[in-house]
């Protein structure tokens, strides 16, 4: 074994090259290697032999193969210290042009919405995308029999036999940020409440997951008037046409009373949707008066309080604005897409300076 171990260190110390590292592995320790068939005839020994040989054999193969691995690590070392000496980079030169990033189209419209309804007076609430069945459904008076708390409707949130805690789910819209928000703040109050919400629904013009922006208007003597007023403030910001026309359709909703769906003025040419004008109608929201046992459930008094709500999809308003086809290409992760119709990073919406590009 001390022949073995002189022999093969003395001629590991001495490769110049992996290649000749590698054909001294296969001779010391491959499968037919001179230790490996040492190891082999352990077999034909005594016990007592097999005590003594077996371990020095077993530290002998790790000493070469420790060798080896050094000897090769020396020899990386060595050819990335010639390749240095000839390479150099000269870093005066100017940089290779880079692809910049762009701004989703859904967080570009949702600053645009945040700042002109800023210009209003609303801030933004934020709340759980996980809530309650209470805080999405009862608090909103939707009754129990209503087809939007079915299970082919709502993402439900699993839970064990027998727990008798409140059924959770994935919000189907943003009116629970309202409920909490009047449950801390009280009234009076207006604010804007966008973010994710999600339903059992896939196709071209819906998604499971899907953002939505609601607005609430608390106070004393607020009407159907200062809704109409600040949606058609909104829309001649957002759309950057003035005097857009909008038009009141009698509906209903659990959480408000009255009611209306809300059209905007549009026409169609050669297949192309131009709002503002025309005399045709494109139905964009819902809204309405706060119903008084939504106030209720929030700790306001309706006989002292009123307001209005409304409640608008991003995306649906950011495909009408910007001429995006197909609500699925949202998430689709496509950087042509994204490079297609995103955004600058440093064109941030303000009334002032211009909403988009």
């Amino acid at each position: 074994m001390d022949d073995l171990r002189g022999k093969y260190l003395e001629l590991i110390a001495g490769a110049s090259e992996e290649g000749a590292l590698e054909d001294l592995r296969v001779q010391a320790v491959g499968k037919k290697g001179e230790i490996s068939l040492k190891m082999r005839e352990l077999g034909k020994m005594s016990p007592e032999e097999r005590q003594v040989a077996g371990p020095a054999l077993n530290a002998l193969k790790d000493e070469i193969n420790a060798a080896l691995a050094a000897k090769k690590a020396a020899l990386a070392d060595a050819a990335l210290n010639e390749r240095l000496k000839t390479e150099w980079l000269d870093v005066t030169l100017p940089t290779r042009p880079m692809r910049q990033g762009t701004i989703h189209p859904i967080s570009q419209v949702t600053e645009e919405i945040t700042a002109i309804f800023a210009e209003m007076g609303f801030t933004v609430a934020e709340g759980p995308q996980i809530d309650t069945d209470w805080y999405n459904f009862d608090a909103l008076n939707i009754p129990g029999h209503h087809p939007a708390r079915a299970e082919m409707d709502t993402f439900y949130m699993h839970r064990a036999e027998g727990d008798e805690r409140a059924p959770h789910v994935l919000r189907t819209h943003t009116s629970p940020v309202q409920i909490r928000h009047m449950e801390k703040n009280g009234a009076p109050c207006r604010v804007i409440a966008p973010g994710r919400v999600y339903r059992a629904d896939y196709d071209q013009t819906h998604t499971p997951m899907f953002h939505q922006v609601e607005g609430l208007a608390i106070d004393r003597d607020i009407s159907m008037a200062n809704l109409k007023w600040v949606l058609e403030e909104f829309f001649s910001a957002f759309f950057e046409i003035d005097g857009i026309k909008t038009r009141f359709r009698a509906s209903h909703f659990p959480f408000t009373e009255p009611s209306a769906e809300v059209d905007i003025q549009c026409s169609w040419e050669d297949g192309q949707l131009k709002i503002g004008e025309g005399d045709g109608w494109l139905e964009v929201l819902g809204s309405g008066m706060v119903h008084p046992k939504v106030l209720q459930a929030a700790g306001v008094n309706p006989d002292e309080w009123q307001g209005f709500a409304f409640g608008m999809g991003i995306d649906r308003i950011s495909m009408l604005k910007y001429g995006i086809p197909d609500l699925r290409a949202f998430f689709d992760s496509d950087l042509r897409w994204l490079r297609h119709y995103g955004f600058a990073s440093l064109d941030v919406p303000t009334l002032h300076g211009g909403l988009s590009r």
